[in-house]
């Protein structure tokens, strides 16, 4: 079904770009059928059994992201998954990859700003030592001190790599710290060096205990494998773990409504081209503008053929690269305007080229056929992804995490399809050209401005 749907989207794509003006026939995708339930001690679980590939996925999504790391220990969430991947009473360091990749499977992990989580594909006759191996860690993982240690150092040194010597990798740090104001999502997520190093084991043992509890986790298993079988195995792993008594603590700060522009100098030891990001703020994942949001940002940024692409880099060759991003999430997102410079150009050059193309799309009349080839990108990736297992699991996690509920599965590739150039102009002019941004200049650490704390006099 799936495969005939993308046949019928690249079709649909083909005659957008041949200049038909008429809208594209709405393409029926079929939903995800899936069941939901929730075992005494507070775990959510959802199943989807599809026999298309003898695989299957399991993923357990815990609701702990980087904003909830403790006040002035940045990256405790990203250290735990690094951590969930050591000892427990029953399994050795690393096991996790023998029982995986060693049959031919993978697994990996994420840290957001909401959410972590841990997600595997094997074979399906080794689903039940999965469920087990999922279920051990969960309740009986060793957070030692040798574990705390060393992870500590992996993440930290992933923060060298990917923060102090990339390039860039200030300025993508900054974007979060000068675009909040009070909501802890201006941390970020991967950590903080010093930070880190004042945590104590028991800082670590304490936000275990806190969010890696049956009643803070989603269980999420996709793929080839008989239903009644699987509950039983869930009941039998997973049922017998104890709800802790104590509350979870979670986020209640609300980031205020900006009410002026601000305008920050950052620099870096190693810039070979100037740079500038602009953001706004931007409404939950949950908000009815969402889909609109995503197909703006589409069209302004979504690879070779989008606007900012084509005015920047080939029509003005100001920029060697420019982009538009929408970064939406449980609560306050954001929309990122950005390019590196090319040749001579400066990062406010570059700042007017970013805001003139946004202002064209939200004032000038969207082609049918733009429009059209835009949401048939959108709609080929989501349909892609829910091919296999994982994406599928992936799918129905973020709904549940980003969207608050699981049958939002089946409704948002509807909304996306049902997005119109009126609902794209609408949401730019309410979210970008009617709302106060945050410009950030991004050049070599030699040439900066003076002030030590990077704000611009």
């Amino acid at each position: 079904m799936f495969a005939r749907l993308l046949v019928a989207l690249l079709l649909v794509a083909g005659g957008a770009v041949s200049a038909a003006p008429a809208a594209p026939p709405k393409l029926d995708v079929p939903p995800l059928e899936f069941r939901e339930r929730v075992l005494g001690n507070g775990l959510r679980v959802v199943t989807l059994e599809d026999h298309a590939s003898p695989t299957v996925s399991v993923q357990v999504w815990y609701d702990v992201g980087g904003k909830d790391d403790p006040a002035g220990r940045s990256g405790f969430a990203h250290l735990f998954e690094h951590l969930m991947f050591k000892s427990t009473r029953y399994l050795k360091p690393e096991q996790f990859d023998r029982m995986t990749e060693d049959v031919g499977g993978m697994n990996n992990a994420s840290t957001g700003d909401d959410t972590t989580n841990y997600f595997e594909v094997v074979p399906s006759n080794h689903l039940e030592r999965l469920l087990w191996a999922e279920a051990e860690r969960l309740s009986n993982l060793n957070v030692d001190d040798a574990a705390f240690r060393s992870e500590r150092s992996v993440v930290q040194e992933e923060y060298r790599e990917r923060v102090l010597a990339s390039p860039y990798g200030r300025l993508h740090e900054a974007l979060a710290r000068r675009s909040y104001t009070e909501h802890p999502y201006r941390r970020g997520v991967i950590g903080n060096i010093d930070e880190l190093n004042a945590a104590s084991l028991d800082d670590v043992r304490a936000f275990h205990r806190t969010y890696y509890r049956p009643d803070n986790a989603i269980l999420i298993v996709t793929g080839d494998f008989d239903q009644k079988e699987v509950d039983a195995w869930i009941d039998r792993y997973f049922d017998p773990i104890p709800r802790p008594p104590m509350a979870i603590p979670r986020v209640t700060v609300v980031e205020p409504p900006r009410v002026r522009a601000a305008h920050f100098r950052e620099t870096g030891p190693n810039v070979p081209l100037p740079a500038v990001a602009i953001t706004w703020l931007a409404p939950s994942a949950r908000s009815a503008d969402a889909p609109a949001l995503q197909v703006a940002a589409a069209l302004l940024g979504n690879g070779e053929s989008a606007r900012m692409n084509q005015a920047l880099v080939y029509r003005a060759q100001i920029a060697q690269s420019a982009s538009f991003d929408v970064d939406l999430r449980v609560d306050n997102g954001l929309l990122i305007a950005s390019a590196i410079a090319a040749r001579r150009s400066t990062p406010a050059t570059l700042a007017r080229a970013l805001r003139k193309e946004i202002d064209r799309l939200a004032q000038s009349p969207v082609p049918a056929a733009e429009l059209a080839k835009v949401k048939t990108q959108l709609l080929t990736h989501a349909l892609i992804e829910r091919q296999t297992p994982l994406g599928k699991g992936m799918a129905l996690g973020d709904a549940i995490v980003s969207l608050g509920d699981a049958r939002r599965v089946n409704e948002e590739l509807a909304q996306l399809q049902a997005v119109t150039a009126a609902d794209v102009q609408r949401v730019l002019r309410t979210y970008v050209l009617d709302a106060p941004e945050v410009t950030i200049e991004y050049t070599q650490q030699a040439a900066a401005a003076s002030g030590k704390d990077g704000t611009k006099p």
